[in-house]
């Protein structure tokens, strides 16, 4: 009990814990471990199988192939065999994913869909990241970028590298200052590609 008094004395005396300085880094830090891509795990139950439970887990959504609902809960994944569930649509809004994660993509064969709205991890290396990953270039065709003040000009020019993308929204991104020159760049790279700009 002496001992705790102690402590107790101490601890009182600090006007300002070290830790409670801000709790930005905290939840910086809780994020980032949230986002940490376990290669084991995906090797034991499959690609779609971890990116679901790390985009779950950070607060994002999917949708399976042959599914009309959306997978928000990680607690109520689908469970059978690993192979079932492939992941179609994946909506990211105010989610933490953040580039340390994006490793998780790599094996995904089925992703037509990526909406990535208020999240305010995601930076330009993400973008760059998902345009280079294989499977992804192939089988994306639309995608919604809205509200992620992190975006420059950098991280959409990347997007040409999606060669199959057929829709493009990009609203509200104050990073995004060359609308012409992406304009042209995606004109030249994917022609077919419907482009809409809400951008100031």
């Amino acid at each position: 009990m002496m001992l705790f008094g102690k402590i107790s004395q101490q601890l009182c005396g600090v006007k300002k814990l070290p830790w409670s300085c801000d709790s930005r880094y905290f939840w910086g830090w809780l994020n980032a471990v949230f986002n940490k891509v376990d290669y084991d795990r995906i090797r034991d139950v499959g690609p779609d199988r971890a990116a679901s439970e790390w985009l779950l887990r950070c607060g994002a959504m999917v949708r399976y192939h042959g599914q009309e609902r959306w997978q928000k809960d990680y607690n109520h994944l689908p469970t059978g065999p690993l192979d079932k569930y492939k992941i179609q649509a994946i909506d990211a809004t105010d989610s933490c994913i953040m580039s340390i994660g994006f490793d998780h993509m790599e094996g995904l064969e089925h992703v037509e869909k990526i909406r990535l709205c208020k999240c305010h991890y995601i930076e330009d290396d993400c973008l760059l990241r998902l345009s280079q990953l294989e499977n992804l270039q192939k089988t994306i065709l639309e995608m919604e970028i809205i509200s992620c003040g992190n975006i420059t000009d950098k991280g959409i020019i990347a997007l040409r590298h999606l060669r199959n993308l057929k829709y493009l929204l990009l609203s509200d991104l104050p990073g995004v200052r060359e609308k012409e020159n992406l304009v042209q760049a995606f004109k030249t790279a994917l022609p077919s590609l419907e482009l809409k700009l809400q951008l100031k």
